[in-house]
């Protein structure tokens, strides 16, 4: 089913007039039928309280001399066979002595002589109550509680004492008549109103929509086809609508420049694209050549022969093996053979970045371990983790704290580098792993994108969380045991 507001404006324009129609219509008899009710209510009760002050004077004779036969004409004479008004028309008249009991009534097959009006229960049951509480000298109009009837009682009163009471109901279906016929008005008028109104609504909604569907039309060609957007017939008027379809013009202007700028810069891309590479292939080299120059200082520092000096040469050969594998990684199509990863690769990080650390008297702490190989290239993990913990070191603040956290599960390695120094603005977030988006004066903005290109490259997750006091990488590898 069509919702409005998916209609097009040939049809929504009408079908608003024709609502703001019916909805001034409904108003306008809503509010002529309640001020009608209001009318015929003050009248019918001044008719009735008049018609009871009259039948009281009258009957108070009959009901001295306890002639019922006349008391009954006497009501009879008050009831007209054809009614003008029907709504004035009492539905039922009684004449009740002090103990509420009945002396004559229109309706005697309904209210014999002598019987409690009370006993008839519902509306009748409840006047007698209301009664009670009322002065019976005083003239009094009675509507109980849900009751579709309301009663005027007007007393019998002989030289002060009251004999009984005058009792005139009507019912407030009564109302019912005029009212359909005033409702039944008000909708031929208001069908003759949407007769004339539906036609110059039509021909307004055509007009008015014409302009805007022709806009509709053209914002369909962008942005695949912004030649044919261009040539559209536009709007050309001084309104809202022409400026809209002016500025439209504009920006269609100026997307099509963009396209060809865009072609021009494709072939600018594409050059400094080799450009990135040579700055890429730099970058990954520097790191491990650090490495290398940190064990030649530690092994000129302490001499040959020394233990300390073996496994300085040892970290020598990884660090040589990093650097080829990195380079033919990244020079050729096919991937080289790597080893796996080994809980001696987690101390050759720490050693790598434990310069960098200590010239800024950083703190790196390891939480967690490796008991054995993983079956996962050494050297782009290697990688990952070497990228991650400068970066770490380098926003951490002077004297700060950066964690290594290592977990290992059956089927997967998981890696976060934490530290405490200002966190990543919301609005770098969505360029964090782009390359040279660097948000520091020092450095290429190449790390995170290389670690990003290799995790991909390992099937494996990578997320963020940084908020003042922690910004925290983590880093989901899979991996199959052998």
């Amino acid at each position: 089913m069509i919702a409005l507001a998916d209609l097009s404006l040939r049809w929504k324009i009408p079908l608003r007039v024709m609502a703001a129609v019916l909805g001034t219509a409904l108003a306008v008899t809503a509010a002529l039928v309640t001020r009608e009710y209001d009318e015929m209510r003050q009248n019918l009760e001044a008719h009735a309280k008049s018609l009871a002050r009259v039948l009281a004077n009258t009957l108070v004779a009959p009901v001295l001399h306890d002639d019922i036969w006349r008391a009954y004409e006497i009501l009879q004479s008050a009831r007209d066979p054809v009614a003008i008004a029907p709504e004035l028309q009492a539905d039922v008249v009684l004449v009740t002595d002090a103990e509420f009991r009945v002396f004559v009534s229109s309706r005697p097959r309904v209210f014999p002589i002598g019987s409690s009006p009370a006993s008839q229960g519902g509306a009748y049951g409840r006047l007698r109550a209301a009664l009670m509480e009322g002065k019976s000298t005083a003239q009094q109009v009675i509507e109980p509680a849900d009751s579709a009837y309301y009663f005027v009682m007007s007393p019998l009163v002989a030289d002060g004492v009251a004999l009984g009471h005058v009792i005139l109901g009507y019912s407030k279906i009564s109302f019912l008549p005029r009212f359909i016929g005033l409702v039944g008005r008000a909708a031929f008028v208001t069908l003759l109103v949407l007769l004339l109104i539906v036609p110059v609504s039509w021909v307004w909604a055509r007009r008015t929509g014409a302009p805007l569907l022709a806009l509709a039309e053209a914002m369909r060609h962008v942005p695949g086809d912004l030649e044919t957007a261009r040539l559209a017939q536009l709007p050309r008027s001084r309104d809202e609508i022409g400026q809209l379809g002016d500025a439209f013009g504009r920006m269609v202007g100026e997307l099509k420049k963009k396209e060809e700028l865009e072609d021009q810069m494709l072939v600018t891309e594409r050059l400094a694209a080799v450009g990135r590479m040579s700055a890429g292939i730099a970058h990954e080299i520097n790191n491990p050549l650090g490495g290398m120059l940190t064990a030649i200082k530690t092994y000129q520092r302490h001499g040959a022969g020394d233990p300390l000096a073996n496994q300085t040469l040892s970290l020598l050969e990884r660090g040589l093996s990093q650097i080829r594998n990195t380079v033919a990684a990244l020079l050729v199509e096919t991937k080289p053979k790597d080893r796996l990863f080994e809980p001696a690769d987690i101390d050759d990080l720490l050693i790598l970045v434990e310069a960098e650390a200590h010239a800024r008297s950083v703190s790196v702490v390891t939480e967690g371990s490796l008991d054995s190989p993983l079956p996962l290239p050494a050297t782009l993990l290697r990688q990952i983790l070497l990228n991650l913990l400068l970066n770490a070191i380098a926003a951490a603040d002077q004297g700060g704290h950066v964690r290594l956290g290592l977990t290992t599960e059956p089927a997967m390695l998981r890696l976060s580098v934490c530290n405490d120094g200002k966190h990543i603005p919301d609005e770098q977030m969505a360029y964090l792993f782009e390359p040279f988006a660097s948000g520091r004066e020092k450095g290429y903005g190449l790390g995170l994108w290389v670690v990003y290109q290799i995790v991909q490259q390992l099937n494996g997750g990578l997320t963020v969380d940084s908020e003042p006091g922690c910004t925290t990488f983590k880093v989901d590898i899979p991996y199959v045991k052998n």
